[in-house]
């Protein structure tokens, strides 16, 4: 492959950050130090993400930008990988879905779900340039382990420059090295739920100027919502070699490989009248799934076996390498480079609507004046007892299958002169899917936890659900084959003007593309032709012929920003930027040859308009990060799949435009050294602008954008002591997530909640520690989404809805030799 560069104008536009859960000053290292080895303090002052890869110190940033040490990660004790961006402000991250599937909202940026506008990189690199499809967000595809150095996460700012062009959220994981002696950790978890984890890694030189590191982690358990099996099981595994240039430069070589799934967890029934919520009887929000052994796997009744145990994950292989030389004075080449390919497959059970008595359900399988003739457990046990009034529920057995792959290359040249830095790159990506889709595929459950299947005659002899509990054949299908490409020149310049005032602007120009070609349901079949087996007369089948994508467009982003430092411990700034955000494969499935020439509805770009200000100090006693922005937004689409009137599965679209002003506050007191307090809040006002969902149906215009509070904090205090060789630690936060809608009509209330986690750890002779953290100790009920497969209002009294996960407890034991 021939690659071209034009080297413009440029420089690391810097960023602003603020260490939310790190109880002590730190080091001030140089732009070019490369990422801490693991003997050595965390570097964590110096921040990489949002810049052109130099990196700078934090206190001298321009944009607000978010840093989590290894230290900062384990006492933060995330359930999943998305679970960190809890204590990123301006993020709302819902990891109520399990390991995988989450939900995370970015400044009020309107999106229906997944992570529209976030990205996640490894080493500078983005895993997956598509920050969102269908069944397929980021975090899916990494784990966060003890070879994690840090994270990075830089939102709004330059974030549209650099990488993957993304305007809204970046996130930057960045893995550990090795040193100049030879280390190594180990560390075994167990849950109070019976869950179990093993956590290693090992690190060195192998000669003066290289060092290895390896590691990763295994886990296996059913999960705290126990649906009487295994549903959680797999590892992580993550191997690199660095190499310093005599103080000119480094090269980086590594491999990542993930084979890891764990429950989708879904909507489930919950009790709610206004802003009063309760459990549904019989049915722990907190700890019950839906899921159980007779649904762990299921037969459709087109005959494709769903194996719901295999959940939601990944099985991929990442390797990538970054290179960093000087090869004069103030000239530096910068090369980064990553390839990933593997599976990201989703089977899970999603509830079709609120339970009902089998007498209503008969109804609504069956037509007006149906009657239950007979309600039987379909895997033995006879008749249900109840009969008639017995509660009861559809879900689907879903099953996306996905193959991926992606080569990302970011090449760039900085020149330093003076006080101006100039950097010029050029960033490509090819990524690529195959989709196979079967939604629908429902079954009759009884509305208990580890739901029964259910057999369903009614009294006219007809058949609603099989001796299998299948209720309803197959819904949207997809059988998918894209290709994306990305072309992205970007020049950035940094200029210090006085030792006080410093200003930097850039551009980027990106070219995006995609081909492709889709299947979509081409008409429905009566499988067995009986019209008396109601469960299978009506069953989507793919159409013949496929729909071919080739779309293209253009966009240029740029920012301009200024900093005023005070001094070296106060400082301001100030900055503007356009980002835009291109329509990836599921915006353009189903959209006509001249809608997607003409870029019309779901095929438009969506333009960024952010203005942003801040300001930060620093110093032992205090970091303090104040960022007041405002959002405007044009063209944002999304596509939703809903449960459409008869009961099967289909596709609506969202387009238009919002805006947002917020005040995003972060920072920690340390008043005495085994003392801090850390706390972090935002203020949102986001509401849709000329904003149209349900295929341009309802004008949500007002109302407030969906899943993201008004007001949302988290204070953290935490005592550190040092006795002689024991260092016990006590720390606990309180998180406050404020009223929200789970839709854009706004007619699904999200009453708020507090959380509380707490731990407590203990090192010895800084070689052994044993620690307890604890989750959600007031086992808190609280929900994070509504049925968003349901357009407007649920009712009132029993809805579909997802709670947060219930109180529990994980106890560690870790060595380091």
């Amino acid at each position: 492959m021939i690659r071209t560069a034009i080297y413009l104008l440029s420089a690391a536009p810097l960023a602003l950050s603020a260490q939310i859960a790190h109880a002590q000053s730190e080091p001030v290292s140089t732009p070019d130090t490369a990422a801490p080895a693991a003997d050595e303090p965390v570097q964590s002052d110096i921040i990489v993400v949002g810049t052109a890869g130099g990196g700078t110190r934090r206190q001298d940033a321009a944009f607000a930008v978010t840093t989590l040490s290894s230290d900062a990660i384990t006492r933060a004790a995330p359930t999943s990988t998305a679970d960190i961006l809890r204590t990123v402000p301006g993020v709302m991250a819902e990891s109520s879905g399990g390991q995988n599937g989450a939900n995370i909202f970015v400044r009020g940026y309107p999106a229906g779900g997944d992570a529209q506008f976030v990205t996640f990189q490894i080493a500078g690199v983005p895993i997956f340039p598509p920050s969102t499809l269908s069944f397929l967000e980021n975090s899916q595809l990494i784990r966060l382990d003890e070879t994690v150095e840090r994270v990075e996460a830089v939102r709004g700012g330059t974030g549209s420059l650099f990488s993957a062009g993304q305007p809204g959220l970046t996130v930057n994981v960045v893995p550990r090295i090795g040193g100049k002696t030879l280390k190594g950790f180990a560390k075994f978890s167990i849950t109070d739920y019976g869950d179990k984890r093993g956590d290693a890694w090992i690190s060195g030189p192998l000669n003066q100027d290289t060092t290895f590191m390896v590691g990763g982690y295994y886990a296996q358990g059913h999960g705290i919502r126990n649906p009487g099996f295994d549903a959680e099981k797999g590892g992580q595994i993550t191997a690199n070699i660095h190499h310093d240039f005599d103080g000119r430069g480094s090269l980086e070589v590594y491999g990542r490989y993930l084979n890891d799934h764990g429950q989708w967890l879904l909507t489930m029934p919950v009790v709610q009248n206004g802003t009063q919520i309760s459990q549904y009887p019989g049915f722990s929000g907190n700890s019950n799934s839906l899921i159980g052994p007779e649904t762990q796997v299921v037969t459709n009744a087109a005959g494709r076996r769903i194996d719901i145990s295999d959940g939601r994950g990944a099985k991929i292989f990442n390797a990538g390498i970054t290179f960093d030389y000087e090869v004069a004075d103030g000239l530096r080449v910068r090369e980064r480079t990553a390839y990933l390919g593997g599976t990201a497959n989703t089977n899970g059970l999603v509830p079709v609507a609120a339970p009902t008595t089998a007498a209503a359900m008969a109804v609504t399988l069956g037509g007006a004046g149906s009657t239950v003739g007979s309600l039987n457990y379909a895997n033995g046990g006879g008749a249900v007892s109840t009969g008639a009034s017995t509660q009861v529920l559809q879900a689907g057995a879903w099953n996306v299958q996905k193959k991926i792959t992606s080569f990302v290359t970011d090449s760039a040249l900085e020149w330093k002169t003076g006080g101006n830095t100039l950097t010029g790159g050029f960033y490509y990506a090819n990524y690529t899917t195959h989709d196979n889709w079967a939604l629908g595929n429902n079954v009759l459950l009884t509305a208990t936890p580890n739901a029964r299947l259910l057999s369903l005659t009614l009294g006219d002899g007809r058949v609603a659900s099989s001796t299998t509990g299948t209720s309803g054949g197959q819904g949207f299908l997809v059988d998918g084959s894209y290709t994306g490409n990305d072309y992205a020149f970007y020049a950035v310049d940094e200029l210090q003007i006085t030792p006080e005032l410093r200003v930097d602007g850039g551009i980027r120009w990106q070219r995006h593309e995609v081909t492709g070609q889709v299947r979509t349901p081409g008409g429905t079949v009566n499988v067995d032709g009986n019209a008396n087996t109601l469960y299978d007369n009506v069953s989507n089948v793919l159409g013949t012929t496929p729909q071919v994508i080739n779309y293209g467009a253009e966009a240029w982003s740029w920012t301009v920003g200024a900093n005023y430092d005070f001094s070296r411990n106060l400082g301001v700034f100030a900055r503007y930027s356009r980002g835009n955000s291109f329509p990836q494969f599921d915006n353009l499935r189903g959209l006509s040859d001249s809608a997607i020439a003409a870029h019309t509805g779901t095929a438009v770009t969506a333009k960024v308009d952010t203005y942003e200000g801040g300001v930060k100090y620093s110093s032992p006693l205090l970091n303090l990060y104040l960022t007041v922005f405002h959002n405007k937004f044009d063209g944002l689409a999304t596509t939703q799949i809903v449960t459409l009137p008869g009961g099967g599965t289909g596709v609506v679209s969202s387009i238009g435009g919002a805006k947002a002003t917020g005040v995003e506050l972060e920072g920690v007191v340390r008043p005495v050294q085994w003392f801090s307090l850390t706390a972090s809040g935002t203020y949102l006002d986001g509401t849709y602008q000329g904003y149209f969902t349900n295929n341009g149906l309802n004008n949500n215009t007002g109302n407030m954008v969906q899943r993201q509070p008004k007001w949302a904090w988290r204070v953290t205090p935490a005592l550190d002591v040092n006795v002689g060789g024991l260092k016990p630690s006590l720390y606990a936060t309180v998180q406050y997530t404020g009223d929200r809608f789970s839709d854009p009509e706004n007619q699904q209330l999200l009453p708020h909640f507090y959380q509380v986690d707490a731990g407590v750890s203990v090192t010895i002779a800084d070689r052994y520690t044993f620690q307890v953290t604890g989750n959600n100790l007031t086992n808190e009920f609280g929900l994070t989404e509504g049925n968003p497969r349901q357009i407007g209002s649920q009712g009132a009294g029993v809805v579909l809805a997802r709670p947060i996960l219930g109180r529990s407890f994980r106890f560690s034991a870790a060595v380091k030799f």
